[in-house]
C-alpha cells in the first residue's frame, strides 16, 4: 500500500513513512493510493471477533509493511483495560429500534480521540525504526478541546517524543482546560493562544511549512509531525469503529448483515466523519453520512451548496470542540472525489487561503449529494435536546452528542428517511458539565471541577474516573502566546 499527497500525487510513501511524516512537505495530506475493499463476508469474521481483533484487521488492510504481530500487539496495548473502562471499548447504545449511539469516550481522557491517540504513538514509534529515523520527532497538536489532552496522554513519555498542544484560549471548557494544564510526563508541552481554533491550527501548519525551523531544528536532532488527524496514523484507527458498531448491531440482531444504516457524526474538523467515507468506500452498508455542526454551520452550508466559506462570523459555543471554520480533512474527500486530482485539490485549498472560499465542480457535488446530508443546531436547540433525551430516555449525552441528536431529529423529520441510525457520540457529558446541568435546569451554584460532583447528583450517574480525578489536578502550564508568535514557543520547548 502506497501513500500520495493531495497536493502531489506523484510523492509515493509507505505508510510508516507517511506516518512519520505527518504532512506533505507541500501542505498536502496523505491518503491511500486505493481503499482497501472489505474482505468476502468481513462482516462475519468480524462479528465475532473482539474489539482489538477487529482494530488489527481492519487497520491492516491499510498497513501492509508492519506485521500482524505488530498490529496485534499494538491495540492490545492501546485498547486494553488500563486505559478503557469497558471490554467493548466502544460500546452501542441504544434508545429505540431505530436510533444507537456509539460510544467513543471510554478511554483514558472521556473523548473519541482515545479512540486514535492510544493508537498512533504505537504506530509512530515502529515507524521511526522501520524507516531509519535517527532523529527525535517533536509532535505538534492544535485541538478544539478533546485532541490535547487526548494526544498528551498518549505520548506522554514516550521514547524519542516531545509534544506540544496548542489550545484557543477563550475556547476549550474548564474541564478540557484543566485536563490539558495539569497533563503530567517529562516529554509534554502546553500553551494557550490568544485566538480561535482555526487561528491554533493556522499556526501549527505554517510551523510545519517553514523550510529554515525544520533546518534548523533538523540540525538539533529533531524533526516535526503531528498528532491532528491530518496525520493518517490519526484517522486509520478511527474507520474501525464505524465498522465494529455495524457489527454490534448485526449481533443483536438490530440489523441484518448487509442491511444498509446512516451515521451522524458531530464534526468540526471533517477528520471523524471522513473516517465513516473510508469504510463506506471499503463497502460497509453505509446510506447516508449526516453531518451534524453547531451555529459554525460552515460545513452544512458546504454540503448543501457546493461552496465553502469560510468568511464568516465565528462563534464560541457550548460545543466548543467544533468552533471551526477551515476543515482540515474536508481536502482528502475533495481529493478522492475529484478522481485524485491533485491539482484541482491544490487550487481549492489556494482560494480559501486567498479568498476565504471555493466552489467545487458540479461532479464533486452530485457525488457529495449521494453521500452526505447536514444540519447545524444552535445553542439553545442543544441544550433542549439533552434535556429532552434524558427525561424520555434516562440517557445523559455531552453537547456535542446533542448536536447530532438534534440534526438528526430534523433529518428524519424533513426526508422521511426512517434507515436505522448510529449517532457517534464524541465525550462524555461530564467533559461539559455546566452547560449539561444547565441543560437539565439545574441552576449552577458552583464551578470548575466542582460541576462534576453537582452533575452526578442531578442525573444520578456517575463521573468517569478520570474526569473524577481532576477534583484533586494542579495546573502545570499558564503560557499564552499571540496567535503569529506560536514558533518562538516551540523553538524554547526544543531547546
Amino acid at each position: 500500500m502506497q501513500y500520495i499527497s493531495t497536493r502531489n500525487a506523484a510523492t509515493r510513501l509507505s505508510s510508516a513513512q507517511a506516518i512519520s511524516r505527518g504532512l506533505s512537505r507541500e501542505g498536502g495530506l496523505f491518503v491511500p493510493e486505493l481503499v482497501p475493499l472489505l474482505p468476502k463476508d468481513a462482516i462475519n469474521k468480524y462479528r465475532a471477533m473482539s474489539y482489538q481483533d477487529r482494530a488489527a484487521a481492519i487497520m491492516g488492510l491499510y498497513l501492509t509493511d508492519y506485521t500482524k504481530e505488530e498490529l496485534d500487539s499494538f491495540v492490545k496495548a492501546a485498547y486494553g483495560p488500563d486505559a478503557f473502562d469497558t471490554p467493548e471499548v466502544a460500546p452501542v447504545k441504544t434508545i429505540d429500534d431505530n436510533t444507537h449511539f456509539l460510544e467513543l469516550w471510554h478511554g483514558p481522557t472521556c473523548a473519541f480521540k482515545d479512540m486514535a491517540l492510544q493508537m498512533l504513538p504505537h504506530l509512530l514509534t515502529a515507524a521511526l525504526i522501520k524507516t531509519g529515523e535517527e532523529k527525535q520527532v517533536c509532535i505538534l497538536v492544535a485541538t478544539s478541546g478533546d485532541t490535547g489532552k487526548a494526544a498528551l496522554e498518549g505520548f506522554r513519555d514516550v521514547d524519542r517524543t516531545k509534544i506540544m498542544v496548542f489550545y484557543p484560549r477563550d475556547g476549550v471548557s474548564d474541564i478540557q482546560k484543566l485536563q490539558m494544564t495539569s497533563q503530567a510526563g517529562e516529554n509534554v508541552g502546553v500553551c494557550a493562544v490568544a485566538g480561535n481554533f482555526d487561528d491554533a491550527q493556522t499556526g501549527v501548519k505554517a510551523i510545519f511549512s517553514d523550510p529554515k525551523f525544520r533546518a534548523e531544528i533538523a540540525e538539533k536532532g529533531w524533526f516535526l509531525s503531528s498528532a491532528n488527524s491530518i496525520n493518517w496514523g490519526r484517522l486509520l484507527p478511527q474507520i474501525v469503529y464505524y465498522i465494529s458498531a455495524y457489527c454490534d448491531l448485526v449481533n443483536r440482531g438490530a440489523i441484518e448483515n448487509g442491511q444498509e444504516i446512516n451515521f451522524c457524526v458531530p464534526t468540526g474538523n471533517f477528520g471523524d466523519i471522513l473516517a465513516g467515507w473510508y469504510a463506506r468506500a471499503m463497502g460497509l452498508p453505509v446510506k447516508k453520512l449526516i453531518c451534524a455542526s453547531n451555529r459554525n454551520d460552515v460545513l452544512t452550508e458546504f454540503l448543501n451548496t457546493g461552496v465553502y466559506n469560510r468568511v464568516r462570523e465565528f462563534y464560541t459555543s457550548i460545543s466548543p470542540s467544533m468552533d471551526i471554520l477551515v476543515s482540515s480533512n474536508l481536502e482528502r474527500l475533495l481529493f478522492e472525489l475529484s478522481g485524485q486530482a491533485d491539482e484541482e485539490t491544490a487550487g481549492y485549498m489556494t482560494r480559501l487561503t486567498k479568498l476565504g472560499r471555493y466552489e467545487v465542480t458540479p461532479k464533486i457535488k452530485s457525488r457529495l449529494d449521494n453521500t452526505f446530508a447536514a444540519g447545524f443546531r444552535d445553542d439553545e436547540q442543544t441544550k433542549q435536546t439533552i434535556g429532552e433525551v434524558f427525561k424520555k430516555h434516562s440517557y445523559l449525552i455531552d453537547t456535542h452528542t446533542a448536536v447530532a441528536y438534534g440534526v438528526l431529529e430534523d433529518y428524519r423529520k424533513n426526508t422521511g428517511d426512517d434507515t436505522p441510525c448510529v449517532v457517534v457520540s464524541t465525550a462524555s457529558p461530564y467533559k461539559f458539565c455546566a452547560a449539561v446541568l444547565e441543560a437539565l435546569g439545574d441552576k449552577e451554584d458552583t464551578d470548575g471541577v466542582g460541576l462534576i460532583d453537582k452533575l452526578s447528583q442531578v442525573s444520578g450517574t456517575k463521573a468517569p474516573a478520570p474526569l473524577a480525578a481532576l477534583k484533586t489536578a494542579k495546573a502545570r502550564f499558564d503560557g499564552c502566546a499571540e496567535k503569529d508568535a506560536m514558533l518562538p514557543v516551540v523553538r524554547e520547548f526544543l531547546a
